[in-house]
């Protein structure tokens, strides 16, 4: 394989996002196809997942279909609690290293490990913006809606898991915790801990990782697009809806991509 050598990319070749909003401090992002990197974001998500799995402690889980099924295997007590946990800024430079040290441990070639991490430089280090007319450079964290922000999310993720929720999980005695990509619900005995303590542990892991915690009201929390409901000692499951849900499906005269069209009826035909 040919050693890629990431060409510098400048403001000038491609237009950069402009953020307009004020206030506090959020995750630039543009359109997938304005983004200076995206080619080679295509390739490290592709070839990252089978140089490098990521150590799986506990499994991400695919759809809230299958959070539900784990869900209603879980024996719930009058006093079990639940709770979604949320996160912030993943840090580059920390990612990088568990990268490079995943690499190594799956025994990939120092010619393709030196491509990959070229890579990762070139998606990190090369993400600009514009504010108030001013171009500006992403220091640090994954740009939200980049092809590799979520396989390296995951890398992240799971080393975190699995080298400090065991211990945490053990502290605090939790019930179960699970994942969907960045929405982490899991369930608590409040004879035995709180969620401002686990918040606590949480946000010790590391400086630039914040997490915050969405605790159930009248025994019922949302997550993703259902409502967990939990009357005395077992589970039910609702559809949620936000308050500015249409109940509308795009017609198919809508200048929408053909996959979002679809997806409405494969919706109605899965469930």
């Amino acid at each position: 394989m040919e050693v890629y050598k990431p060409k510098p990319i400048s403001p000038h070749h491609t237009r950069p996002h402009k953020i307009t909003q004020t206030g506090p401090a959020h995750m630039p992002s543009r359109k997938l196809e304005e983004r200076p990197s995206l080619q080679t974001a295509q390739i490290i998500n592709t070839e990252n997942k089978g140089t490098c799995p990521p150590p799986i402690c506990f499994q991400c889980k695919k759809n809230s279909a299958q959070l539900i099924q784990d869900l209603k295997k879980t024996p719930i007590q009058p006093s079990h609690t639940f709770a979604s946990l949320d996160y912030s800024n993943i840090p580059a430079a920390e990612t990088r290293h568990i990268l490079n040290n995943s690499l190594q441990n799956n025994m990939v070639e120092p010619k393709i490990r030196h491509e990959l991490l070229a890579r990762y430089d070139t998606i990190t280090k090369q993400n600009f913006f514009s504010f108030k007319q001013h171009i500006h450079i992403q220091t640090d964290g994954l740009a939200m809606g980049a092809l590799s922000s979520s396989i390296l999310s995951e890398i992240f993720l799971q080393h975190v898991e699995h080298t400090h929720i065991p211990h945490l999980s053990m502290k605090h005695k939790l019930v179960n915790y699970f994942r969907f990509v960045d929405d982490i619900p899991h369930i608590f005995d409040y004879n035995n801990t709180d969620i401002q303590s686990i918040l606590t542990n949480l946000n010790t892991l590391h400086p630039n990782l914040k997490f915050t915690a969405e605790i159930e009201h009248n025994n019922a929390i949302n997550f993703l697009d259902t409502t967990i409901h939990k009357p005395q000692d077992n589970i039910k499951i609702s559809i949620y809806r936000k308050p500015t849900f249409t109940d509308t499906i795009i017609p198919n005269t809508s200048n929408h991509p053909s996959k979002h069209k679809y997806a409405a009826v494969w919706f109605l035909h899965t469930n």
